[in-house]
């Protein structure tokens, strides 16, 4: 995700309090600055609207944009201020932490000058009283160094901070600022005496804010981190395994044995270059910093750490640690360097296997960038998105590009959905040692004209291309080159509908297919159920909502309508296309206010899978066998299976009660379909009343009203009143004969 700088202003239309119509207020703004520099604007408009506005800044124009550059000060996850001061040695630091949400994951190390770091999980070092109340004050020995982590949930990154601790402080305080909510509600006291706002968020935290904005204070007690970095892994060594079960992380390097592992440097760029081209899977780091004496010795130390790192995580060679091969420029680089312009010193690039250069960062080898190259880094998914989406553009701009290579080119990008969404490496901008990354350039009109001939041209295929029919799938399931390259989502087009026509007509050849396809090795793509699949896409891609009208966009009904015709003539449909054709049906049926194609598919659909209620359980159970596979996006258990096809035959069967009031022969079927709710669902009221009223409505009024009863003795506190009067009002009717 590239890191945009967010110029946000907090609207939040909630009414002024009272005391505003009683007192006079002296200003219409108010201001406040907090210890960590953080400024916030306080402003009260007419008709008692107000708003916050959090974040302040220069601008610039550039061209025919403006350039906004946030200059608040971020409030960091660790917070650290000194309370006491003294000029009396001591050998202890009281460590105090403002903290409300526990200590899960948060560890501190103490390190003093070169020594190994010491770590501790700070929710082993807290004491608890009685009553399970923590007390957040501890002492720990001074130390030079304080390191504060956090491990966060899940795979969030880790947070690490590391502070430098003056011999003069004896007392700090650590807030722990985790990610803020947004505020909901809030109060304000006006202080008349002092002209100012005392503003109370429901959390009960006051911020003060002051008629006159405030200038910071350049002597705040605020300890600013010597480093503060993020990491995906994170270990040391005695840790806990049953944390995450991470590995050492690169701060913990040093300290690992030597292995085996060794990383074969080539003696020059083109050698490098042919074995990253014959490795196949690598990218090659590549070091310039002629002006340097130490450059040799900075770069083995990264190929040192690499080697160390690599042999540690695995006892035998694994492909999936060993991402880059690495390389430092001489003398005999030059011309190539000011080929590419790149004669900065130093400079730090990645090429792919054809020596085209992806990334490149004004910066020498320092920790954050060694960081990068190790595996667990996002910065190697990144450089995969670029080089897929680098070589998308020129495959489709070559007009020598033949057929397979443009399938292979739409395949490529579309797979790099298993990577997950692009928030994989944050590009901080106007940081000038930030890696920064080549500009693929392809128009988006051009890339769909490609796919869109490509499509048409492969309508005559005998057989079947796998690899077009996997990029199809993830296109029409907006997980295709549209996101991917272009970052867009979209309903399905004219395109997409020819695109699922392949799918159709190639139905059994590709089902036959799909398992050996899906075992290969590394396989970025499934194929699930063809049915499945595009059932699914049916129901959840054929309309969008466009803010800027106010209306929705939708995809061309009669095509969706024959799209369902086209798999059911196939007759190799499951449980999920079903499910998905019948929410289709529901849905026109609403809006036609007809349900008489929504009924006679069901119809349909009963006599040939559930037959009749005697035998129900059984077909049932049938059917629940191969409902589900390994694509499936709706999992039921066997329980939600049974409720979900009670609800349908009530649904169907009401719809006939309702609109089919008259047509005996659909009543008498509604009773069968009726009856078959309750069988998976005994006791409903709402079955019941649906069954009543179709015997009724049938001529068997005696046995409406015993059902109807039951309707109303099972009724529950969990059933809406009005309902419940409405179930009660119909048995009252039929009783008295006025139903």
């Amino acid at each position: 995700m590239q890191n945009y700088c967010y110029f946000l202003l907090l609207l939040l239309f909630l009414s002024v309090p009272s005391f505003a119509q009683q007192e006079t207020l002296k200003s219409k703004s108010y201001y406040s600055l907090n210890d960590s520099g953080r400024r916030m604007k306080f402003n009260l408009l007419d008709n008692s609207k107000f708003e916050l506005i959090t974040l302040y800044g220069d601008y610039e124009v550039k061209g025919d944009s403006l350039l906004f550059k946030n200059s608040n000060v971020d409030v960091p996850f660790f917070e650290v201020k000194y309370l006491k001061k003294t000029s009396i040695a001591s050998d202890k630091i009281k460590l105090s932490f403002q903290n409300d949400h526990g200590f899960y994951g948060l560890y501190l190390g103490t390190q003093d000058g070169t020594d190994p770091i010491q770590y501790q999980k700070i929710s082993t070092i807290i004491e608890y009283n009685s009553h399970g109340d923590a007390n957040e004050s501890f002492d720990i020995k001074r130390t030079q160094y304080l390191y504060l982590i956090s491990e966060g949930f899940d795979f969030e990154p880790r947070k690490i901070f590391k502070y430098e601790i003056p011999d003069t402080i004896t007392e700090l305080k650590i807030n722990v600022n985790y990610a803020p909510s947004g505020i909901k509600e809030f109060s304000c006291f006006y202080d008349k005496s002092k002209n100012q706002l005392l503003i109370s968020s429901t959390s009960d935290v006051v911020t003060i804010f002051h008629p006159n904005e405030a200038v910071a204070d350049s002597n705040n007690s605020i300890i600013q981190p010597l480093e503060k970095k993020e990491v995906l892994s994170w270990t040391y060594p005695g840790k806990e395994t049953d944390d995450y079960g991470d590995v050492a992380s690169p701060q913990e390097i040093s300290d690992l044995p030597d292995t085996d592992f060794k990383l074969k440097i080539e003696k020059t760029l083109d050698d490098a270059i042919k074995q990253t081209k014959t490795d196949g899977n690598k990218f090659l780091a590549v070091y310039s910093d002629p002006k340097n004496a130490e450059a040799q010795a900075e770069f083995d130390n990264l190929i040192e750490k690499q080697q160390r790192y690599i042999g540690y995580i695995s006892s035998t060679y694994e492909p999936q640690y060993d991402l880059y091969n690495f390389y430092l420029t001489s003398k005999d680089d030059e011309n190539w360097l000011k080929k590419n312009k790149m004669t900065d010193s130093p400079v730090l690039m990645v090429l792919d296997k054809k020596g085209i250069i992806l990334a490149w960062a004004k910066s020498n080898l320092s920790p954050d960038k060694i960081d990068k190259f190790m595996y667990y880094d996002s910065f190697n998914g990144k450089l995969k998105r670029t080089y897929l989406k680098n070589n998308f553009a020129q495959a489709l701009n070559n007009k020598d590009s033949k057929d397979a290579e443009l399938v292979q080119a739409f395949y490529n990008v579309s797979a790099l959905a298993s990577l997950g969404d692009d928030y994989e490496y944050s590009e901080e901008y106007g940081n000038k040692d930030d890696f920064k990354f080549v500009k693929f350039d392809l128009d988006q009109k051009k890339a769909r004209q490609v796919w869109k001939k490509l499509i048409e041209t492969h309508q005559n295929d005998i057989s079947p291309d796998i690899v077009l029919v996997q990029a199809i799938l993830q296109e029409i399931k907006n997980a295709g080159y549209t996101k991917q390259v272009y970052s867009e989502r979209k309903i399905l087009d004219e395109t997409d509908f020819k695109s699922i026509d392949y799918l159709i007509k190639h139905y059994i050849a590709i089902d036959a297919k799909r398992t050996e396809c899906n075992d290969q090795e590394n396989a970025s793509i499934q194929i699930g159920n063809l049915s499945t699949e595009i059932s699914n896409v049916l129901q959840n891609s054929t309309s969008s909502y466009e803010a800027e009208n106010g209306r929705y966009k939708k995809s061309n009904e009669k095509n969706i309508k024959e799209t369902y015709g086209k798999i059911l003539l196939i007759d190799q449909v499951n449980f999920e296309f079903y499910r998905n054709y019948f929410l289709y049906l529901a849905d026109n049926a609403e809006k036609t206010n007809d349900n008489a194609v929504y009924i006679q598919e069901f119809e349909k659909y009963f006599d040939k899978y559930l037959v009749n209620k005697e035998n129900l359980i059984q077909n049932l159970d049938k059917l629940y066998d191969n409902a589900f596979d390994s694509t499936t996006l709706y999992y039921y258990d066997w329980k939600g299976f049974k409720e979900y096809y009670a609800n349908l035959c009530n649904e169907i069967s009401w719809a006939v009660t309702v609109l089919n009031s008259k047509d005996l022969i659909y009543i008498k079927k509604a009773i069968n379909w009726s009856e078959c709710s309750l069988v998976l669902n005994k006791n409903n009221p709402f079955y019941l009343d649906t069954l009543a009223q179709l015997y009724y409505k049938d001529d068997q009024k005696q046995k409406a009203i015993e059902t109807q009863t039951l309707a109303v003795k099972y009724l529950t506190a969990e059933v809406e009143e009005e309902t419940a009067i409405e179930i009660k009002e119909t048995l009252s009717k039929m009783q008295n004969g006025t139903y």
